[in-house]
């Protein structure tokens, strides 16, 4: 019989707090971290959502200027990954059988910018590495670095490296933060909104780029007085290998994600309470994602996407909506898919509007990204 593997824990760091009730209470009140922002030189201020770099700063001092070595110097994304890490690492113990595990989709890219050799903090290893040997970290860190199914995948990785026995548990961290290359990359592909994005809605016409940082502390043997705990029953991660960037027409990458965690959860269509969906406000992502949920027969399970008070944070999306969809599981409360008010797709789907009394007992979280890769877990809340 395989292990249980349970979170039991969690933090994040995004434009509408520095921990979970402050983001909590800002989504319940429907606020939204997008706003219009300069980002790059001669051009005109994109929506996106965006960490204030002053107080992010000012919350890095206070918590670790004193511990900081002098010689060791953090990037703005660095800061943000230690942020959210904090209070896991101080309430469980690492020892030499904890995994840790970052995902992010382009890590400290913005160091490239006009730079004619390479640092060192570019490579996803050497960046792993900076923020194990800083908490102390025994074991060799993992990166998973696959699109914007990253932050769903690395809860997967994490879940699997427990199950064999090596390790007793993890902390898996994930974030990307907003840079020049990674705006002008959407903006070439002109998807990118002129608005605060409407995910599913009839009138939506792009994304707004996000930044955050998330963490999560997956175990094996869980403590009986936790307050937090949700049991990982199933997971699956489909290539379709569709297109280098466009979502499959018919879906068929994320429906098999889906069919096969739910299947190793063993938990039907009728059985999910919330569906924590990916939700780009992208003509071809939303419509392949309603085909998908169609085919599992899911179109009648309450669905809602963050990326409205977020925006697209990249390979932090899959696990900051992950711990949402708990906390929305925990308050026994539906979040609204803001900004939607008309279905956009040729397939229904039951989008939430307004706050809604639920209770929760199982989660089915998606994502989806480039390269075709597609991603799925089923939590139940125990």
């Amino acid at each position: 019989m395989m292990k249980e593997i349970y979170i039991t824990d969690y933090n994040c760091v995004t434009p509408l707090g520095f921990d979970i009730s402050s983001n909590w209470k800002a989504l319940l009140a429907g606020k939204s971290g997008v706003s219009l922002h300069k980002i790059i030189d001669n051009h005109e201020p994109f929506y996106a959502s965006k960490i204030d770099s002053d107080r992010l700063e000012t919350e890095f001092n206070r918590f670790f200027g004193s511990a900081q070595n002098d010689k060791v110097d953090f990037t703005r994304l660095e800061k943000m990954f230690l942020l959210s890490l904090k209070p896991l690492v101080e309430r469980y113990q690492i020892t030499e059988e904890t995994a840790f595990i970052l995902s992010t989709t382009k890590g400290n890219i913005s160091l490239l910018k006009n730079k004619k050799t390479l640092p060192e903090e570019v490579f996803l290893s050497n960046l792993a590495q900076k923020i194990a040997d800083f908490f102390g970290f025994k074991t060799k860190p993992i990166v998973v670095s696959n699109a914007c199914v990253s932050g769903v995948m690395a809860i997967a990785v994490a879940k699997n490296m427990i199950q064999t026995g090596k390790y007793k548990n993890a902390f898996v961290v994930a974030g990307d933060e907003i840079s020049e290359f990674v705006i002008s990359g959407f903006n070439s592909f002109q998807a990118i909104g002129t608005e605060i994005c409407k995910p599913y809605d009839k009138t939506r016409d792009g994304i707004n780029i996000g930044e955050a940082a998330a963490a999560v502390y997956m175990t094996s043997d869980p403590d009986q007085n936790e307050k937090i705990s949700f049991k990982i029953l199933g997971d699956s991660a489909i290539n379709d290998a569709n297109h280098i960037s466009g979502p499959s027409r018919t879906g068929d990458g994320l429906y098999a994600s889906i069919k096969n965690a739910m299947t190793e959860a063993k938990v039907s269509a009728e059985q999910i309470n919330f569906i924590s969906a990916h939700g780009t406000a992208t003509i071809y992502n939303d419509e392949m994602e309603a085909i998908a949920f169609n085919r599992m027969q899911l179109q009648n399970i309450p669905l809602n996407s963050l990326k409205a008070y977020y925006g697209h944070c990249l390979g932090a999306s899959g696990l900051l909506e992950t711990i949402i969809s708990m906390e929305s599981a925990l308050h026994k409360t539906l979040l609204p898919s803001k900004n939607f008010e008309d279905i956009g797709t040729s397939q229904p789907l039951n989008i939430i509007q307004g706050n809604q009394p639920a209770e929760i007992k199982y989660i089915l979280k998606t994502a989806s990204g480039f390269g075709g890769c597609n991603a799925a877990i089923v939590l139940e809340k125990c």
